[in-house]
């Protein structure tokens, strides 16, 4: 960049009070300047005044739940719902998008969170169970749907020479893209941080950036030049999932929805979930912090919560749906307050020991209110919730292996198999079934012959 160049992008950042961005210009050589100017250049620093003065100077609002009402969960697919679900299948019109972007640090795991070795048995990754499920539908119905993984620029090498190194899990369209970014500000001032001397601190922009980065990456395109109608959506840490669910997506279709989705009940009010509510006709999510005591503890004439609705970030959206908010709407930004390295005025990285900056993220579930029509269906907590998120206690790799150890040990039981049990009921061994194996009736008749004895570690791939 030469002078006239460096003079206009000072005058830009002046503008917007973010010129103290460039304070180590000069000290820079010439790959650091070019490093810094793009990341300077991809700022949005409209956008960024905006939620400066809304979300730092004015902290964000509490949520408004003026008027909601609880959502009551429509019951099961019927038999039409899940054979329109198989027909789209078919015919090639669903694709599945999984959002990956996370790292595994707070497992204690140095990689992508989708490469996390999970399995009971093997130690399959998060990502060849999903994968392997994707692989399955394509068995099933002749089709195998187009897998997106959505990544971060923390985890895209890591991820993509992950996935190569396996061969895409034989998986013949199985894209990456990469999510976007947003710029962390200091809390007390609103002045964007600098994790170097040349590079601004970005982190990912929140799973609500998915739509707008399958837009910007040309996955979108792609998907409406495929015949793609519905677009099946997941997080990668909960290994639970049945993936493309044919009941799930046939429902949906049939309910001319534009967005679905699953929901587990609540049965405690004080469980760190969100809830699906409504408003004037539309849905929405409230996360549980913003969710009153007295509305979270409200009970139905039968006893149980009335806002039981509880949120598992497993959707079904229509692809035209997705085209639309896109491609014109945005989503608001919500504020979190993090402890964010950055560099101080001497050129010193600086480690707080306190939360000094805020990120500004979006959430997939702010799309529901948008949306003219939205269904709810209820799953099983056991069946298809047991997300992987910390390194010890609820939600840890012990309660994963176990649940997937139990999913695995009544898909054998229902072939004829006898499983040891504990007293509770729980698979008393550790059990692993490959996707590939699980979803094929007559592939596991032959290898689990009947009166077949389940009482050590099994395993069948």
């Amino acid at each position: 960049m030469g002078d006239d160049g460096f003079r206009e992008l000072q005058a830009t950042l002046a503008a917007h009070g973010q010129d103290g961005l460039l304070r180590f210009w000069d000290e820079l050589d010439t790959g650091g300047r070019e490093r810094l100017e793009r990341d300077l250049r991809s700022l949005d620093l409209d956008l960024l005044d905006r939620l400066i003065d809304t979300l730092v100077r004015g902290g964000e609002e509490p949520a408004d739940v003026d008027g909601i009402q609880p959502v009551e969960p429509d019951p099961a697919p019927s038999a039409e719902a899940i054979a329109e679900g198989e027909d789209a299948l078919a015919r090639g019109a669903v694709a599945v998008v999984i959002v990956a972007g996370g790292q595994g640090t707070r497992l204690g795991f140095d990689g992508p969170k989708g490469c996390y070795p999970i399995g009971p048995v093997t130690d399959r990754s998060l990502f060849q169970i999903h994968c392997e499920k994707v692989a399955a539908l394509g068995r099933q119905y002749g089709t195998t749907p187009p897998l997106y993984v959505m990544t971060s620029e923390d985890n895209h090498a890591a991820t993509e020479a992950f996935l190569a190194g396996h061969d895409w899990f034989g998986l013949d369209h199985l894209r990456l893209f990469r999510q976007g970014t947003m710029p962390a500000v200091d809390a007390d001032s609103g002045a964007v941080l600098l994790a170097a001397r040349d590079r601004v601190a970005l982190s990912p922009d929140g799973h609500g950036g998915t739509l707008r980065a399958l837009h910007r990456t040309g996955c979108l395109g792609e998907m409406r030049e495929r015949g793609i109608e519905t677009i099946f959506y997941l997080q990668v840490d909960n290994p639970l999932i049945a993936v493309g669910d044919p009941g799930f997506v046939g429902a949906h279709r049939l309910a001319g929805a534009e967005v679905s989705s699953k929901v587990v009940r609540k049965t405690d009010p004080a469980e760190k979930v969100g809830v699906v509510a409504a408003r004037d006709g539309r849905q929405l999510v409230i996360e549980y912090s913003d969710l009153p005591d007295r509305l979270a503890a409200q009970r139905r004439p039968d006893g149980g919560l009335a806002f039981a609705a509880g949120s598992i970030a497993l959707h079904v959206f229509s692809r035209d749906f997705v085209d639309r908010v896109a491609a014109t709407a945005e989503l608001p930004f919500h504020r979190a307050l993090k402890r964010v390295p950055y560099v101080d005025d001497g050129g010193d990285r600086a480690e707080p020991a306190e939360p000094n900056a805020v990120k500004f993220e979006q959430f997939i579930f702010d799309t529901l209110p948008l949306a003219r029509r939205s269904l709810v269906l209820e799953t099983s907590r056991e069946g298809e919730f047991e997300p992987l998120k910390n390194a010890e206690g609820a939600s840890s790799p012990d309660t994963v292996r176990r649940r997937l150890s139990d999913a695995a040990a009544e898909v054998l039981e229902r072939a004829g198999a006898t499983v040891s049990r504990r007293p509770d009921g729980s698979a008393a061994v550790p059990i692993e079934l490959g996707p590939l194996v699980a979803a094929d009736p007559a592939e596991l008749a032959r290898r689990v012959p009947a009166g077949t004895v389940v009482d050590a570690p099994f395993t069948l791939s």
